[in-house]
This record gives structure tokens, sequence and C-alpha cells, in this order.
């Protein structure tokens, strides 16, 4: 039964946090009458769970009345049961969140604006890897502290590599462009092989009978394609919207971005990449996993998955090829704690979240070597513990160091319709149904028209 009247009072308070942040307390903020408090946190990586247990433990050690319970969930039902709890009045304290999704959060009033006690608080945000503080900023408000961070890179097979007599050293000077792809497909077709051992370079390759394919693209990508297809559209010129964060109008039928999907897709019909059902099927991790296809490109969160004692294949890692805007290209995408706005205890929750955001907690992090902590030093120490595992991880952080070396994936509005929207059409035109100008130009029409 969902306790309306301290919701009511929660609401309240939130109303209040700007002017009074210690107002609400004791039987009003849900405190037991022992003064315990018991947050309720949710993420959906099960990678990281264990990082932020030892965070939470150390956040209980100096802060006795306040226990944290951690709740992991897999991915696709993470957001559903938020969504569900939300409506239903009883979501957890905190959550972990995401730029797609915390949009619409904003929108419904389901996060607190924290600025208030960042203000208060006195936080340094220039300790945070650089933008990463701004995508969880709106109208002066502000609904999270950064968490950590991710980039992408090439992951590719060594064996595969050596096989064909690809050094690594090519791999880490690769060039692309939409006509002819450059280096990047010329090494692809190299790493392809046919039943009868020729590679994609061979006249006599056989497109139709393929053993191992040079490139596994990822097409179930939704509106971002954040592991592929966006960073060389980037590198290609391609922007997402009139402006990022907030923007209104989308650009899904820039000529840039049609040119880059054309290529994409010409992989598959040359045969130098898995065709979509393989993706579907099986996932890129599993067929990379299985030795079916040479390189593929990934995010800095699968570092575990391809570096670490479960990976069947020798892997390893080169940076994204430089495109025809002269630089490399690579999203950066990051993750921040949502407090919900109807939390009968803000005031606890505010303290979690400013540990999780804190040195003290990302570096607990860093020295599991899972991710890279939004704090520049943090980062650091996580490179020290992938290199004591015996992992070269270097190219993730060369991005950030790179003047336009990132870029923001769009975060705006309507953010769930709009990945549905553009992933109905990449899929259509990966199935052979639609050309992808024909395709793009429709969903960039059903994406504004969105906005009014």
């Amino acid at each position: 039964m969902i306790n309306r009247k301290r919701i009511g009072a929660a609401l309240l308070c939130g109303l209040l946090a700007g002017t009074a942040l210690t107002a609400c307390s004791g039987s009003e903020t849900g405190e037991a009458a022992d003064g315990q408090v018991t947050l309720d946190y949710w993420l959906w990586d099960d990678n990281q769970q264990a990082s932020y247990q030892a965070c939470a433990d150390a956040f209980h050690k100096t802060n006795p009345n306040i226990t944290v319970k951690i709740t992991q969930t897999a991915w696709a039902q993470y957001w559903q049961n938020l969504t569900t709890q939300l409506a239903a009045g009883g979501a957890p304290d905190v959550w972990t969140n995401q730029v797609s999704y915390y949009p619409q959060f904003v929108s419904s009033q389901q996060i607190l604006d924290i600025q208030p006690y960042v203000d208060a608080d006195k936080i340094d945000l220039s300790q945070y890897q650089e933008g990463l503080a701004e995508l969880w900023t709106k109208d002066g408000r502000r609904y999270g502290l950064p968490k950590d961070w991710d980039t992408e890179a090439i992951v590719y097979n060594s064996e595969m590599l050596e096989k064909a007599g690809v050094k690594p050293e090519e791999l880490a000077d690769l060039t692309w462009n939409p006509t002819d792809g450059g280096t990047f497909e010329e090494v692809i077709a190299r790493l392809t092989t046919d039943e009868q051992g020729r590679n994609g370079l061979d006249p006599a390759f056989d497109k139709d009978n393929v053993a191992v394919y040079g490139y596994q693209p990822e097409w179930n990508d939704g509106s971002q394609g954040q592991n592929g297809w966006g960073e060389l559209a980037a590198a290609n010129g391609f922007t997402y919207l009139d402006k990022n964060p907030w923007g209104t109008q989308y650009k899904y039928d820039d000529p840039k971005l049609i040119e880059t999907i054309s290529w994409y897709k010409a992989l598959t019909d040359k045969g130098y990449a898995a065709p979509f059902e393989t993706q579907s099927t099986l996932g890129i991790d599993a067929v990379m996993n299985s030795g079916k296809a040479a390189l593929t490109i990934a995010g800095s969160w699968t570092i575990n998955t391809y570096l670490g004692d479960g990976a069947k294949q020798k892997f390893a890692l080169a940076p994204l090829p430089v495109g025809p805007v002269g630089v490399r290209k690579s999203a950066i995408n990051g993750l921040s704690d949502a407090i919900w706005a109807g939390t009968e205890n803000k005031d606890a929750a505010w303290k979690w979240v400013k540990y999780l955001g804190s040195a003290d907690c990302q570096d607990l992090v860093a020295g599991n070597a899972v991710v890279f902590p939004a704090i520049k030093t943090s980062t650091e120490k996580a490179l020290a513990a992938h290199l004591a595992k015996g992992r070269d991880v270097q190219v993730y952080v060369d991005y950030t160091k790179t003047p336009e070396g990132t870029f923001l994936l769009p975060i705006t509005e309507h953010g769930t319709e709009i990945s549905q929207i553009v992933q109905d059409a990449l899929q259509s035109v990966i199935l052979g149904q639609i050309e992808p100008a024909e395709a793009l130009t429709k969903a960039n029409q059903q994406v504004n028209a969105l906005f009014g």
C-alpha cells in the first residue's frame, strides 16, 4: 500500500530543499524511530555490483545510521521494473541513471534536483572528466553526479590477425572513409576468409560461403550507434542534433550519416561482415568468442568480457580509425545516480549519491578494474589496476586527451521513442527492405514530429 501522506511530505521537502536542506528529518524522512535509514539502490551491471557493494560497506562505516540495500537487475528488466515502480509511487531511493532514459524522468519530475546540495556542500565539479558534469543538468538544475565514463575501441582476435599477416601496428594507424572504406576496410577484407581459405581481397573469394567474417557490426544500437556506426558517422562529419544536450531537431537525414550507413551495409553485402541474423541470434560477444568474426567495435565496459579470464579467444585492443574529419572520434558516455523525488530519505540519499561521486568510492571502483571512474585521478588508478592484470586499455583513455576526440550521445526528450524509430529504420536497411537514404529520411521526419 502506498503511503500517500509520506510521499506528499517528501515532495514538500523537495520543494524546500533549496532553502532548508536539513528541514526534513525524523518520521518525515522515513527514518525508523531509532534514527536508522535503509536506502534502496538499484543498478543493472552484475560486473559492477561487487564494486558498489564495497562502496556501500565503506559508506555504512562512516554513516552507521544509513544502510544501503543494493538490487541488481539485468538491463531490459531493470528499466521495465523502474518504470513500473515509479508509476506505482514506490521507486528505489536512488538508482543508476543513463543519458538515454533520464530526460523522461526530468520531464515527469520524478528525480530530484540536487544542485542545492551540490552548492551547499561545495562539490568540486572540475574533478570529473571534462564534459561529464554537464550531462546531468538542465535549466540550472542538476540531476546527478558523474560516476563513470566509457569510450569505444576496436577489439580484435590476435591469432586471426597473425594468421592473416596483419600486424597490430597496422590497426594502430587505420583510416576510414565511406567511399572505399580506407585501410579499415582493406584490413577487414584481409581478415575475412571463405570456406576455401581465400580472403576478401582474392578475386575468387566466395561471399556466400564465409568461414570467418572480418568484422562483426552492431545493428541493434538504437538511435545512437554507440558501438560502431555512430563513431564512423561522427568521423565523417555527422552530428545528431541542432544542439546537444536538449536539442529539438535531429539530423538523421544528413548525407554524412546516409553515406556511413550505406558503407556499413555494403560490408555485409560483400561478405566481409556478419549478417544481421547472426548477431540477433547469438549476440556480438558470442560471435566474437566463437571465432566467427575477427574484429568488432566495443565499449570500455566490455573490457572484462574480452580481456578477462572468461574470454574464449585471445583478444586485444586498437584505436578507432581516423575519418574524413581528420581525427578519431569516440562517443563518450557516462552514468550517474538519480534520487527519486518521492523518497522519504532525501538527506540520506544525497549523502549516498555524494559518496558515489567521491574519490573514496571511485577509487574503490577503480581498484576492481571494471569501468573507468568519472574522477580523473581515479581513472589513472583504474588504468594501473588493468595494467596489473596484464591488460593494455590505454586506447580507451587516449580519446579523452585528444582535442575533438570525443562527442556526446544525443540527450533529448522522447529518447525511447526516437530509439525505436531509428532502430526500426536501420533494421529495415540491413534486411534489404529499403535503401538507407529513404529509411533515414522517413525516420528523421518521424523523430522531429515528436517535438511538435
